[in-house]
């Protein structure tokens, strides 16, 4: 055999070899993320079979056997109204500040923004009632006197500034890491060869993010978007110790009166509960997980069209 012929045959032995070892991995990795998809839908599953079961009571009672007296949709509606408005807020203030504010003001900011993510909700809490809302107490009055006129802001204005305005705020700092962080990642993603083409063209900075990074870093923004309302969607501690809690259903988001959220009347209520009571929060959680879940299924959505477009 010649020595040509002993290379080639060790060639191809040690790709063969180097190609198992690869199949193998290839495989194993294979393996391993099917068991943790099936992991994560098997959780979800129990998650919801728990909700439905123990909460089922709380559908098919009378008012009379539930907290207030009320019917289970009187008793989770304010609540479902409140846990949307305060995330909804949240993630409108975050977007503002990641994409919208003036450039000094996004990037001092941007220097904190990672900081944010590693303070206890509990600590954003005791800021909001002690520090941002008493602060904001000038703000909600010059809002009602000036603005009054639109319903957000008919007042009477609070004077403590424990309202849903500050909650929503404090909820946006919460998640502003989130939503900054994927945008952040997207923009940088951007190919370079768009954004240089875009300026040879003669495009301004402005035209130039407008018309390459934003198209580009779209589905991501929204990707944040949303996880950052799932995480308002489900915040507990924060919102309990902020909101002043009326059970009102109202746009007014600068008075006294204010609806709470499902995740904060759980943790305010259940410690205290017993029987059908406790149905019925174990219920509101799961009004509050089918909210998260037709939230994620939303965005998916939508970022599979923006995909394809």
């Amino acid at each position: 055999m010649s020595p040509v012929d002993t290379t080639t045959n060790a060639g191809q032995l040690l790709a063969a070899a180097s190609g198992g070892r690869r199949r193998l991995g290839d495989r194993v990795f294979s393996r391993t993320a099917v068991v943790a998809a099936v992991t994560i839908l098997a959780l979800l599953a129990g998650v919801a079979i728990f909700l439905v079961s123990e909460g089922y009571p709380a559908f098919t009672a009378a008012a009379s056997e539930l907290p207030e007296g009320k019917t289970f949709l009187d008793y989770v509606a304010p609540l479902a109204f409140g846990t949307v408005l305060a995330s909804a807020i949240a993630v409108a203030a975050a977007l503002f500040i990641t994409h919208i504010a003036p450039p000094r003001l996004a990037q001092t900011l941007g220097y904190l923004v990672d900081l944010l993510a590693a303070i206890p909700s509990i600590i954003y809490g005791l800021w909001g009632i002690f520090v941002l809302g008493p602060a904001a107490v000038p703000v909600l009055k010059w809002l009602e006197q000036h603005l009054s006129w639109i319903p957000f802001f008919e007042g009477p204005a609070s004077a403590t500034g424990r309202t849903m305005l500050v909650a929503g705020i404090v909820l946006a700092v919460m998640i502003l890491p989130i939503v900054s962080a994927i945008a952040r990642e997207a923009f940088a993603q951007t190919p370079r060869k768009l954004t240089e083409g875009a300026q040879a063209l003669g495009a301004t900075r402005w035209e130039t993010i407008r018309m390459t990074v934003l198209p580009f870093g779209k589905s991501s923004v929204i990707s944040g978007a949303m996880l950052g309302l799932g995480r308002a969607l489900g915040e507990t501690m924060a919102v309990t110790i902020i909101l002043s809690v009326s059970g009102a259903v109202t746009f007014n988001l600068i008075s006294q009166a204010n609806p709470s959220t499902i995740a904060a009347n759980i943790a305010l209520d259940f410690p205290e509960s017993s029987g059908l009571a406790i149905n019925a929060l174990i219920a509101t959680g799961l009004v509050l997980f089918a909210i998260t879940l037709v939230t994620n299924m939303a965005a998916r959505a939508v970022i599979a069209r923006q995909n394809h477009e």
